[in-house]
């Protein structure tokens, strides 16, 4: 498949279902408008953007924490064991052309940090409201910076 552009999608594991929603949604637009995927695998909006993804279609890559594919959702096409624990939020920057981060507590931050040091944009959603993270109301307005950003 010829993807657009490879996206990282950070958020935290523990969520309102507001947020699952908003992340099952964007999953499924970032599918449909051709974006490579990933995440870091495991539960809350990790989940959820990869169900979305795969119900639509297409594949979600996991950077996973372990060394074991134990800690993965079942949403997870692709995975990649790290043994690296935390220290793998940089591999979600360095992966990626973009970042979206929704809600999110401590990890999220380091991602977005590592993200805008590597100056890629991040657009957030609910999310922690620093310098360089550029807001977006809802999931569509996500995918509507994105292709701007990645005209095809």
């Amino acid at each position: 498949m010829d993807y657009r552009a490879r996206i990282s999608v950070f958020g935290g594991r523990k969520i309102s279902n507001e947020n699952y929603n908003n992340a099952y949604n964007l999953g499924r637009l970032l599918n449909k408008n051709k974006y490579l995927v990933y995440c870091g695998g495991g539960e809350g909006v990790m989940e959820a953007v990869a169900k979305g993804i795969q119900e639509s279609g297409g594949q979600c890559i996991g950077i996973l924490k372990g060394l074991s594919t134990d800690e993965m959702n079942s949403y997870i096409d692709i995975p990649i064991v790290t043994n690296m624990c935390i220290t793998r939020n940089a591999l979600l920057a360095y992966s990626c052309d973009a970042a979206v981060a929704i809600s999110g507590q401590y990890g999220t931050l380091s991602e977005i940090a590592y993200a805008l040091q590597l100056e890629k944009s991040v657009i957030g959603l609910g999310t922690w409201e620093i310098d360089g993270v550029i807001n977006a109301s809802d999931e569509e307005e996500i995918i509507k910076k994105l292709n701007e950003t990645f005209k095809k």
